[in-house]
Parts: structure tokens; sequence; C-alpha cells
């Protein structure tokens, strides 16, 4: 059973800072991608932010230069930086990874999801 389990959401003032942790857990024989999700209060749950195995990077407009997303593969863990939060960035934010399991067929992908941690940034 694979988890991921997140950390890091809270509180914060309009330009001050987070980092939000994302562990991955269990029977897993790699990691491909891993992304960070945002889902504020009444929108849809939107692509903040990619980061392959090979250490491509991808951000949505909105957070480019304030968000940097990273990995340390040894732990398993993906990250994601947030600095000079806006109070626009005030949403629940998911950790989605693609692991590659074994399988009596062979290697295959699946998605995993966190169970999302809570951001809000007040004015």
């Amino acid at each position: 059973q694979v988890q991921l389990v997140e950390s890091g959401g809270g509180l914060v003032q309009a330009g001050g800072s987070l980092r939000l942790s994302c562990a991955v857990s269990g029977s897993i024989f790699s990691i491909d991608t891993m992304a960070w999700y945002r889902q504020a209060p009444g929108k849809g749950r939107e692509l903040v932010a990619t980061i392959t195995s090979g250490g491509s990077l991808n951000y949505v407009d909105s957070v480019k230069g304030r968000f940097t997303i990273s990995r340390d593969n040894a732990k398993n863990t993906g990250y994601l930086q947030m600095s000079s939060l806006e109070p626009e960035d005030t949403a629940v934010y998911y950790c989605k990874a693609i692991i590659v399991r074994s399988t009596p067929a062979g290697e295959r992908n699946y998605q995993y999801w966190g169970q999302g941690t809570q951001v809000t940034v007040s004015s």
C-alpha cells in the first residue's frame, strides 16, 4: 500500500513563506513525476507545479518566481517552497505522485494523492 502524507500547511500573513512536504511510503519501485495541486473554496482543482524524476520543472504562471518545487529522492519526499504568499494562494494543497510499481505483468504506473493540507494567507 502506497501512502502520501502531506505536512507544512497553516496560516501565514501575506508576503510570508511556507514549505509543504509530501512523504511517500509503501511498496514502490520508484517515483516518477510528483506534482502539487490546489483547490480554493468554490473552485476546481488547479495544477500548481510538477517535477519529473529527471528534475524538469513546470509551474502555473501565477506562482512562477514565488514557488519552488523540489524532491529528495533518497527520502522519497517532495516539497513545495512557497514565498511571497498572497491571499489568492489560499487553498487546500494536494500532493500527487506517479508511482512505478511491479506487477506480475511488469512495471506499471499508478497515481496516488495525499489527503491535502490547508494553506491560508491573510491580508
